[in-house]
């Protein structure tokens, strides 16, 4: 596949360099973009990029990013490069995405295959990550308190018949739901058949389903289950808030981060989908990065509390026997917060932390605050895990040894 390569700015490096093939560069080449008709399309319906597109300079389109130069030594450069190449030659996988902030600033872009710089991309359980800090916009603006999070869910929900509840189900609190510890067990045969009936799910009856169908929960501290709590969290959300959880999550969170072009599913219950089926760009993926990464503030403002945000990009689930738990490589020591995900990557003798979102087949943002990056990727077949490839292929370029 040939790559199209934006070298205004930069040393120019041709693909020479990288490969034996060609490197196509043009000083005015443009981030491809969907056409009207192709943003009509189902996602799977996207056609493939006939070059991809690789941008060490990216274009400032004042969408509140700042925007820099891959201003990194000739050798790391290249190393970036390289794996570029390699993506776009599809051996990885079938990435759609490719970006790069460090230092507050991105300073590479890229786009392969279904990729287009404004065509949202489906986020899958990445999601997760943006319910949660709907819950710590809500604190912000006083519709919940961090007390609250220690709190037991029904006490939020007025609909709900705490009679009809197994037992341990009435002392369920958010936080244990933000961290998929609520302890719920519902078999999928159970599922299965209460969602035939749709119409007794909607609004807070979902919950009740759950809380009457659950098996006991006898234990005060439930293990780890990466299950549907998270539809839990946006219950509370749309209890509390003025007007509804879609409305708030829009005017609070989406246009505050200069988030117009996105898809945002709505669940059965009717509330907005808690764990999955959003789609949004790969730009205003790194928003929510970058969100995280200055502690909950956009643009001077303060739309997370900056506690809310360290207790949710840190490790609270330390330790369990969930598959996703299991070290692979030079990934180890998984974590989980409320809703984000955990780990230490290993390069040479040294573990670097880093806290992720991460959804489906690799729809990630990763924040690795010791080298100040922040990586989003889109993919959607993936033969490698994205920590994996991060931890081999682009730490080493922004460590100086």
């Amino acid at each position: 596949m040939k790559i199209t390569k934006n070298i205004a700015g930069f040393v120019f490096f041709t693909l020479q360099i990288l490969t034996n093939s060609s490197f196509a560069q043009q000083n005015d080449s443009q981030a491809p973009e969907a056409t009207k008709a192709e943003a009509k399309l189902a996602f799977r319906d996207i056609p493939e990029l006939k070059d991809a597109f690789v941008d060490a300079t990216p274009i400032d389109k004042k969408d509140g990013i700042f925007v820099g130069e891959l201003d990194i030594d000739g050798d790391n450069k290249t190393m970036i490069l390289k794996l570029a190449q390699e993506i776009a030659e599809h051996k990885h996988g079938n990435f759609d995405s490719f970006l790069i902030v460090h230092k507050g600033k991105l300073v590479f872009e890229s786009y392969y295959s279904k990729g287009r710089i404004n065509l949202p991309h489906p986020q899958a359980s990445a999601t997760k990550v943006y319910t949660s800090m709907a819950i710590g916009r809500a604190i912000q603006l006083g519709y919940l308190a961090m007390d609250d999070l220690d709190k037991p869910i029904a006490s939020f929900l007025k609909d709900l018949d705490p009679t009809k509840f197994v037992e341990g189900a009435d002392k369920i609190t958010l936080n244990q739901a933000l961290t998929m510890r609520s302890g719920i067990r519902i078999s999928k045969e159970k599922r299965t058949k209460f969602e035939k009936n749709p119409s007794e799910l909607k609004g807070q009856k979902e919950v009740q389903v759950y809380f009457e169908q659950s098996a006991p929960i006898t234990s005060d501290l439930p293990s780890f289950k990466y299950q549907n709590d998270p539809m839990l969290v946006m219950q509370v959300l749309d209890a509390v808030v003025p007007s509804s959880a879609k409305e708030f999550i829009k005017k609070e969170l989406l246009n505050k981060l200069g988030i117009t072009n996105y898809n945002w599913g709505t669940d059965i219950s009717g509330l907005p989908r808690s764990g999955n089926r959003t789609s949004l760009t790969s730009r205003d993926m790194v928003k929510w990065g970058i969100l995280a990464k200055n502690k909950g503030k956009w643009n001077g403002e303060q739309l997370i509390p900056e506690t809310f945000i360290n207790k949710a990009i840190h490790r609270i689930v330390r330790h369990s026997d969930d598959e996703n738990f299991k070290d692979e490589g030079n990934i180890s020591n998984i974590g989980y917060g409320y809703f984000w995900w955990q780990a230490d990557m290993k390069v040479g003798t040294k573990n670097y932390f880093c806290t992720s979102a991460q959804g489906g087949s690799g729809q990630t943002i990763i924040l690795i605050d010791e080298l100040d990056l922040i990586i989003v990727t889109t993919v959607h077949r993936l033969e490698i895990s994205v920590l994996q490839l991060v931890a081999e292929r682009v730490l080493p370029a922004f460590i100086k040894l």
